[in-house]
């Protein structure tokens, strides 16, 4: 269960979702906070541009990648409103990133995407630890799930 202060990082995703979803993009959001409990860093989705790598934990783990050590980025943690696809997974496994912390999970996206009837993504959802054996990983969460739920509606009813 996150502690207060954690829910607090998973709300701002939640946030950062919604914000992407009214920028026209899908609902994803993501806040990186150092071992400290500094928000170092947050993004949403930009993938509407037609490149769909602008996921925004594959945004994060570049920017630490460029911007903390190695021994700061191992105690780090990425709060996101859903669990890293695989690229995003193996981003944060290549730069050594710490304990991830999700709302919601890769099989509860891929059902609503199916009770939606929208297309499956075009990469397998695949839990995060098949990717990065070994990581701390933590959700999904469900105080903030239905929340992430109305985004992915929101976004796929109007496509």
């Amino acid at each position: 269960m996150p502690s207060e202060t954690e829910m607090g990082h998973l709300r701002r995703c939640v946030e950062l979702a919604a914000a992407a979803l009214e920028a026209g993009d899908e609902p994803f959001g993501s806040v990186l906070v150092a071992g400290d409990g500094t928000v170092l860093a947050e993004d949403r989705n930009r993938v509407s541009g037609g490149d769909r790598t602008r996921h925004p934990e594959f945004e994060l783990a570049r920017w630490a990648a460029t911007n903390m050590t190695v021994e700061d980025r191992a105690v780090a943690t990425v709060f996101t409103s859903g669990e890293h696809c695989p690229m995003c997974a193996a981003a944060h496994g290549w730069v050594g990133l710490g304990r991830i912390v999700y709302v919601s999970s890769s099989e509860q996206l891929s059902g609503w995407l199916a009770e939606l009837g929208a297309a499956p993504p075009p990469v397998r959802t695949l839990p995060v630890g098949e990717i990065v054996p070994g990581l701390v990983v933590e959700g999904p969460v469900p105080e903030l799930v239905e929340q992430v739920h109305e985004l992915q509606r929101r976004f796929h009813g109007s496509h």
